[in-house]
């Protein structure tokens, strides 16, 4: 199993590669899907990277930029990869960094194991319930040979925790009313209360390293763009739930839209 961990994290790190590559140039089309959400090169290469990666492993791959298949199909599966190859694709066209690259690997609808890269900073998280999580900063998957020489160079989240106001942490580019609701509620209830917007699964990151308490998702997400952030927050001791009846959030669903959900720190309702 750890070899397959170490692949997708591999596959992640070139994935980035391929995105750089991309975003460094001087200008990049932008095409959009039916969903009017943007497109771009980046997505595409950093797709096909992946896939050049996971597919050795033999487990069936869902990539937000690949075929999907019909849940007649997909519900057979015991295992699948669960790939967005660029979270963040409006940030990216922002230009302002704050766009990652997902994979996870899903067991019985369970998220057990994800990989976050953020291509621009170099900062890689990854875990999951079995191993914990991680964090590290500029790495190459050439700088190790095994998943266990990675985790030693990692620190383990979430961090220690200082003295700071009870955190909040929000989309930069999806902020819903409802989600606004519930931080008017928050900082009702706190007094001391901070907001920190951010792009992509970055809002997981914040809350597997404790820089953040709670992040609230009151508005559309895809099982792409969470399923590996909820693997390492699980890693990290925190916890991913449905809004409407606390129930822990699946996947490999007939519909590969979310509900609306929460990630806290601590083991409280909202």
């Amino acid at each position: 199993m750890n070899s397959k961990y170490f692949t997708s994290i591999c596959a992640a790190l070139h994935a980035g590669k391929e995105i750089m590559s991309v975003y460094k140039g001087s200008d990049f089309n932008v095409e959009f899907k039916a969903d009017n959400s943007p497109l771009t090169l980046a997505d595409k290469l950093a797709h096909l990277k992946i896939v050049e990666y996971l597919e050795p492993t033999g487990i069936p791959i869902l990539s937000e930029e690949g075929k999907h298949l019909p849940h007649a199909e997909r519900k057979t599966w015991t295992q699948f990869w669960l790939v967005d190859p660029l979270d963040g694709t409006k940030e990216f066209v922002k230009r302002n960094g704050e766009f990652t690259v997902n994979i996870a690997l899903i067991e019985g609808g369970n998220p057990v194991f994800g990989v976050i890269l953020v291509p621009v900073t170099g900062e890689l998280y990854f875990g999951g319930t079995e191993l914990g999580s991680y964090k590290i900063t500029n790495t190459q998957s050439s700088d190790y040979e095994r998943l266990d020489d990675l985790i030693s160079a990692s620190k383990k989240l979430p961090f220690q925790k200082t003295e700071r106001p009870f955190t909040a942490v929000g989309s930069r580019s999806h902020l819903s009313p409802e989600t606004q609701d519930v931080f008017d509620m928050l900082k009702d209830k706190h007094g001391d209360f901070d907001v920190i917007s951010k792009g992509s699964s970055l809002k997981f990151c914040m809350i597997a390293e404790g820089i953040a308490d709670i992040y609230p998702r009151l508005g559309p997400t895809m099982e792409w763009d969470t399923a590996a952030g909820h693997a390492i927050a699980l890693g990290s001791g925190a916890r991913t739930y449905r809004h409407d009846n606390g129930e822990p959030l699946t996947y490999n669903k007939e519909n590969l839209l979310n509900p609306f959900f929460i990630v806290e720190r601590n083991m409280s309702r909202v």
